[in-house]
């Protein structure tokens, strides 16, 4: 415990001493919004990397992989190749046409108030739930490796130290803090990929021989058994009727909703140029694709050198003894693991996988290290949202719709520092009001969220000239419409899934919704609402005649911000 609170210390001093430095350089609205647009191409790739790659990805992913095989690999996939949609289509002309928020994108040709409106409610519903999710893992974490800080207080540490990045730093602090927790975080699940490989001899055969002797198995509803599969085959997570397109779902929702995030978004205007806009992709692709490979070896490594059976939260006494009534065909299992407390039970928890792997190869220092950088993972991820939430409100509301565009810097930055300041205090507490829910929707509903309403809005403001304001408020309202009662009435919310599903249900109801994900069907109700609101109102041409300069701007540079 005494190493892993020393590590997340430094950790911790790390990220405040950046702030304290970028603090002195931060006072215009340029350089909160923006850092000055003075971060170079990698720099900015390395620090979308950070930004992207957040908890649920090192410890959600390496847990699917460990719990569902083949399954989970392909779990993650969507994260996997999700930036191509950004750097072919999003990335450069987002940086030419838009100033420091997405909505800029949106009002450059529609400038009516309800746009900016629109767009920034957008924003923070998708900055919100990404963030609350990323609240609850860090006080399940921070509690879990340090019993004497508690769930509650964890979550109010992440809470304060995240309003102190924004409202100090701004854009500066959160992108060095990005790049920072981005570095860490390669550099362990490197060290994690290469030990675990080691283990196998560096030898790729040895290590899938082992991995298809692991078995799962898939269940009913009920909890029966229905078939028994290796790790290598495909249907321990995504199987029945809806399995599939439950997957294909999922896969939609992620690579669409990358190119509507509004924390990503924001990340081009940090740099000079569209061309470094496209190099920041490139670095990102690069970081991003190499982890999720290594995910990989971090998950099957569980599997086989942890194994699914010991990965969990160690309890005693009571907490045991609890356990164990509610699964009486675990207390077989247990053996002699009996002591002056009672039975020492795994309750099982997939988000562990990464860490008790780097335990079980590397110690109990490895342990805290591997951590530590998941925790500077939440650290990074909640202050870009932060950021997002804050800019959006300050720039998109207070100034283009309350002050009618007037700009007043200083008033600026304070409006938004403010509002840094109310939503870490909102976010605080919703992380404790939920934490004895599963989150995991939350994150699902973030990306389905950006895919359905954002994305529509976007292409169709940058690729069809007769797009009005009309269709962009009613795309964007049907898209986060659809999206929301969806997951409120699909199994990630209503319902009982097999035992081993990562979710855990808030209502116990058959669901009305059979997938999990609503991108399948949300994303083309956004496209179809934006269509349909533009095709039934009257024609703005106004939009229509600054659709040309929009298109050679968004394509050459002209006349872009600097």
């Amino acid at each position: 415990m005494s190493t892993t609170l020393l590590l997340f210390s430094i950790i911790v001093l790390i990220t405040l001493g950046i702030t304290y430095w970028a603090s002195r350089r931060t006072h215009t609205t340029k350089e909160f919004y923006a850092a000055g647009r003075q971060i170079s191409g990698i720099q900015n790739g390395i620090a979308i990397a950070g930004d992207y790659m957040s908890a649920a990805s090192f410890l959600g992913i390496a847990g699917l992989i460990a719990f569902f095989g083949y399954d989970g690999f392909m779990y993650s996939v969507g994260w996997l190749v999700a930036y191509l949609t950004v750097l072919l289509i999003v990335a450069e002309p987002l940086r030419n046409n838009g100033k420091y928020t997405m909505a800029d994108v949106l009002a450059f040709r529609l400038a009516h108030p309800s746009v900016r409106a629109v767009a920034a409610l957008s924003t923070l519903v998708v900055s919100l739930f990404y963030m609350i999710a990323q609240m609850v893992g860090a006080g399940s974490l921070v509690n879990l490796l340090i019993p004497q800080i508690s769930f509650n207080t964890a979550i109010v540490i992440v809470g304060a130290l995240m309003i102190t990045y924004v409202v100090f730093g701004g854009m500066l602090a959160t992108t060095w803090v990005q790049i920072t927790k981005a570095v860490l975080l390669m550099g362990g699940t490197i060290l994690l990929s290469l030990m675990v490989l080691a283990h196998f001899n560096f030898s790729m055969i040895q290590f899938f021989d082992a991995i298809a002797k692991v078995k799962g198995v898939v269940k009913d509803p009920a909890g029966n058994v229905l078939a028994t599969k290796t790790f290598l085959q495909p249907g321990l997570r995504f199987n029945g009727t809806w399995g599939p397109l439950d997957l294909i779902s999922l896969g939609m929702a992620l690579i669409f909703g990358t190119a509507g995030l509004p924390h990503i978004l924001m990340r081009f205007y940090t740099v000079k140029s569209a061309q470094a806009a496209r190099t920041s992709v490139v670095w990102a692709m690069i970081l991003i694709g190499s982890f999720y490979i290594m995910t990989t070896f971090l998950g099957f490594g569980a599997a086989t050198l942890v194994g699914k059976a010991n990965i969990g939260v160690r309890v005693t006494g009571e907490a045991a003894t609890q356990y164990i009534s509610a699964h009486p065909e675990e207390a077989g299992k247990l053996g002699d693991q009996l002591n002056a407390q009672g039975y020492i039970v795994p309750v099982p928890n997939n988000n562990l996988a990464a860490p008790l792997l780097a335990e079980q190869l590397g110690g109990e220092f490895f342990l805290a290290f591997i951590a530590a950088v998941a925790f500077a993972t939440i650290l990074a991820v909640v202050a870009g949202l932060t950021i997002a939430a804050s800019s959006a409100f300050a720039h998109d509301l207070w100034l283009m719709v309350v002050k009618k565009g007037k700009e007043d810097e200083k008033e600026q930055v304070r409006v938004a520092r403010i509002t840094a300041l109310v939503v870490g205090a909102l976010a605080i507490c919703l992380g404790i009001a939920l934490k004895t829910l599963n989150v995991a929707f939350l994150v699902g509903l973030a990306f389905a969220v950006a895919a359905s309403a954002n994305v529509p809005a976007i292409l169709l403001s940058l690729f069809w000239r007769r797009f009005n304001t009309a269709g962009t408020v009613v795309g964007m309202l049907t898209g986060l419409t659809a999206s929301v009662v969806l997951i409120l009435l699909s199994p990630a919310v209503m319902g009982i899934d097999p035992a081993t599903a990562p979710v855990r249900h808030v209502i116990q109801a058959m669901p009305l919704f059979p997938l999990e994900n609503p991108g399948i069907v949300s994303i083309p109700l956004g496209f179809i609402g934006a269509i349909l609101g533009t095709l039934l109102s009257g024609r703005d041409r106004v939009a229509e005649a600054r659709f040309s300069e929009s298109f050679v701007r968004a394509n050459t540079g002209l006349g872009a911000e600097v």
